[in-house]
């Protein structure tokens, strides 16, 4: 069958005019001869339609129309040539933020895809310039832009390719062009894009740089991998820094709880509450918490301390329950928790024994989410504390009652605290010289007690007492809320007017450098009761007090705080030292209990059997000391023949 086509195309692709030119002609040209072509078609519809649709051989009139185009026009290596450089230059303009005419692209591209020439003419010339482009591109970024630039720049260069494919290029190219571009900007400079930025941006706090960064970096293959170690890995470094730096101890607990809050905010917002960064940030946090043994879990126990005490008065009752619930996040990931606990149970001790909690709610609130975090066994003896205060409360109920039925009635109010000496921590007993009348009050509720609880003996702790004196000043009756050292002092201006400190030294039985701590709270601090000659904010040997009968305050019940001594590196010390003979009693206990199930193992399988069964962190040399220590007791030998194998002896 042949067409008669009266359409004559002028195209040279030699003669002289620019690209842009030739791209119009050749879309004239293209567009005259569909034109022309439907109107073949539409005078020869009939045929079209039955005689072409009989024979499976012939092609339609509009497929005729297109094979002759191809073979005449754009077969021709020089007229191909030309278009698909032309196309490309303007591609190229359009990328370097010039304006092209988009429908002529269009149309020019949808011309090659109708030839069926597309990819072999133009999509593969088009993805090699686009490779070259966005290669040169992506090394000149990472030189001269700073990271959050360089994201920007890349999803605006992805979203102008997004573009162009909806706007001129065909469908089947938007995969190999996303790719290249992603590949070019993204997938050759991710290690220099993270080790470049991310920590600045994760310092900063830049929520919509980091959200971007995940956004495009699960666009890359092996891309999210990428940024969950480098994530992993800056967790890791910076919150090693707040842990390892001693002089941040004061900040570490509230820099801590900074840090996850934020580290959870970018994992919220900016990572898609990813799952493999969640665990690697638990991974990471446990990781640099343990460190420096020992030192978070005490600070976290006295930063508790802190919050639970009477006289925070920066949280309500719910931000209280908050910071709780944000403390107990990090104590999960600490190991040494028997370290946590012995510091934890000295501050709740005082708190409860000087009446310094700030809500029994809120203590018990606490104590309920160590239990559901720890077990039972771990807060047995804090809960025993609890028990002993109220306990206590229903003695002093029956010991009025009692009092009552005395025929000598004292004029001395006592209230006593009962504590089971297993679950409170250890105190160092101080005889002092109580005047003649509590003496006499101690035996009565000695006689008391133990009438009601034979076989109990009791052992008073003056450290831990405290009392309201009525004191008359010329100012009037006043009401002084004081420890029972400051009692002792104060009592002693009801028989004298003036002691030297080594008379009330002497008098009262107080240790020296307990006795200058209280002095100094009574004539050094805010309320000064005493006077101190000669005046100093020291207490020194020959010093001299008397009452300061002219003492104003506007209160009628005032507190007299002790000079706190803070915590001495020795009482640390001790406090550790107790953790960690508690320790190996318990590694001593394993190893028996392990032995006397087993008989006879070998000294890799009872180690191993260890670290399986106890609860903190030791080293092998320690395991080896107590092992060492059971043989030398007669609790388990070695093996005769093969020194690496111990026996049970029962």
């Amino acid at each position: 069958m042949v067409l008669p086509c009266g359409c004559i195309f002028n195209l040279d692709p030699t003669e002289s005019m620019d690209n842009l030119s030739f791209l119009k002609r050749m879309n004239r040209c293209w567009q005259d001869h569909c034109r022309q072509t439907i109107m073949i078609r539409s005078i020869f519809l009939f045929l079209d339609r039955t005689y072409v649709l009989q024979n499976s051989l012939l092609p339609s009139i509009w497929d005729t129309g297109l094979e002759l185009f191809r073979t005449h026009i754009a077969s021709d290596s020089a007229v191909q040539k030309r278009t698909v450089e032309g196309i490309l230059e303007q591609i190229e303009l359009e990328r370097n933020g010039e304006t092209v005419d988009r429908s002529l692209l269009r149309s020019l591209l949808g011309m090659l895809s109708d030839l069926q020439v597309y990819k072999d003419s133009f999509e593969e010339r088009f993805l090699t310039e686009t490779n070259r482009l966005y290669a040169a591109e992506g090394q000149r970024l990472m030189q001269e832009r700073d990271v959050p630039e360089c994201l920007h720049h890349v999803a605006r260069r992805l979203e102008e390719e997004n573009d162009r494919i909806v706007s001129y290029l065909d469908q089947s190219t938007q995969k190999p062009l996303i790719c290249c571009v992603e590949k070019q900007l993204l997938g050759e400079h991710m290690n220099a894009i993270l080790q470049k930025g991310l920590s600045s941006l994760l310092n900063e706090n830049r929520v919509t740089e980091l959200a971007l960064l995940y956004q495009l970096f699960s666009k890359v293959k092996g891309g999210l991998l990428t940024l969950l170690q480098f994530w992993r890995d800056y967790i890791k470094s910076f919150g090693g820094e707040i842990v390892c730096t001693p002089e941040k101890d004061k900040d570490m607990v509230q820099d801590l709880l900074d840090f996850k809050d934020k580290m959870d905010n970018v994992v919220q917002s900016c990572f898609a509450r990813n799952e493999a960064f969640i665990n690697a940030m638990k991974e990471a946090f446990e990781t640099f918490i343990n460190k420096r043994p020992n030192k978070p879990a005490e600070l976290i126990a006295k930063y508790v301390d802190s919050k639970l005490r009477a006289g925070n008065k920066e949280a309500t009752e719910e931000e209280l329950e908050r910071i709780l619930d944000k403390i107990m996040i990090i104590f999960r990931f600490i190991h040494g928790k028997d370290v946590f606990e012995a510091f934890y149970k000295k501050d709740l001790a005082k708190r409860l024994l000087v009446g310094k909690s700030a809500s029994v709610d809120a203590e018990k609130s606490m104590l309920s989410k160590l239990k559901h975090e720890c077990g039972g066994a771990f807060t047995s003896k804090l809960e025993g504390m609890f028990k002993d205060m109220e306990l206590s409360k229903d003695i002093m109920i029956q010991f009025k009652q009692y009092m009552q039925n005395q025929s000598e009635p004292s004029i001395i109010e006592l209230t006593v605290n009962i504590l089971t000496m297993g679950y409170w921590p250890s105190y160092t007993p101080m005889e002092v010289h109580l005047p003649s009348e509590m003496v006499k009050l101690q035996e009565v509720f000695k006689l008391f007690y133990l009438g009601k609880h034979s076989g109990r003996k009791l052992q008073w702790q003056p450290t831990l007492g405290h009392a309201v004196l009525k004191a008359e000043f010329k100012e009037g009756k006043k009401e002084l809320q004081v420890s029972l050292f400051q009692t002792l002092v104060l009592l002693m201006f009801n028989e004298g007017e003036e002691f030297s400190m080594e008379e009330i030294l002497a008098a009262t039985g107080i240790e020296e450098g307990e006795l200058r701590r209280t002095l100094q709270s009574l004539a050094c601090g805010k309320a000064r009761v005493l006077n101190k000659n000669p005046r100093g904010k020291d207490v020194e040997d020959g010093d001299r007090f008397n009452f300061n009968n002219d003492f104003k305050h506007k209160l009628f019940r005032i507190k007299i705080n002790q000079i706190q001594m803070k915590e001495t590196v020795e009482e640390q010390v001790s406090t550790t030292e107790r953790v960690f003979q508690d320790r190996q009693y318990q590694i001593d206990a394993a190893v028996v209990r392990i032995m006397k199930m087993r008989k006879t193992l070998s000294h890799n399988l009872l180690v191993s059997e260890l670290y399986n069964q106890l609860k903190f962190p030791v080293k092998p040399g320690d395991l080896k000391k107590r092992i060492e220590s059971l043989i030398d007791r007669d609790y388990m030998e070695r093996d005769k023949e093969t020194p690496n194998q111990y026996h049970y002896v029962a």
